[in-house]
């Protein structure tokens, strides 16, 4: 199933897809800001065993796949579980398939922001901003 499928059975066909990957990368917006910038979710991420993964994801190469399962026990073991369940119950969603698409948009939401294969310097200085057409990204490249 692509992200584009993904996102239609997530929101349940009820918003249109841009909506959907908007409303997701909002949420992966908002965990990066939670966790103090990128140099912090990295860091939170390495801590939970995922470090290959996100090294992918700020270096220039491919990026490594990880499942929902994972970054739950990832989120959950460093307190950050919270703005995901937060998030589901704000848009309506069930948890656990909301952790299955942040597990697919995390990994693009890190690579747009270390564009250089560089995490930022000043990790508190993240703006949602930042993240500012990377929904119209996802979904461009998933339809192409």
């Amino acid at each position: 199933m692509s992200l584009l499928d993904s996102l239609s059975s997530l929101f349940g066909g009820g918003q249109n897809d841009a909506a959907g990957a908007s409303s997701l990368v909002s949420v992966a917006g908002q965990l990066i800001q939670q966790a103090g910038g990128v140099q912090g979710l990295a860091s939170t991420l390495q801590q939970h065993g995922l470090g290959d993964a996100v090294q992918s994801w700020i270096g220039s190469g491919a990026n490594q796949a990880i499942s929902s399962g994972q970054l739950s026990q990832a989120l959950q073991g460093s307190g950050l579980g919270s703005v995901v369940a937060d998030a589901a119950g704000r848009l309506g969603v069930d948890q656990n398939q909301l952790l299955g698409q942040l597990a697919q948009v995390l990994p693009h939401a890190v690579d747009h922001l270390t564009p250089n294969g560089q995490v930022p310097a000043g990790g508190g200085g993240f703006d949602l901003s930042m993240l500012e057409g990377l929904a119209g990204k996802l979904l461009a490249s998933k339809t192409a």
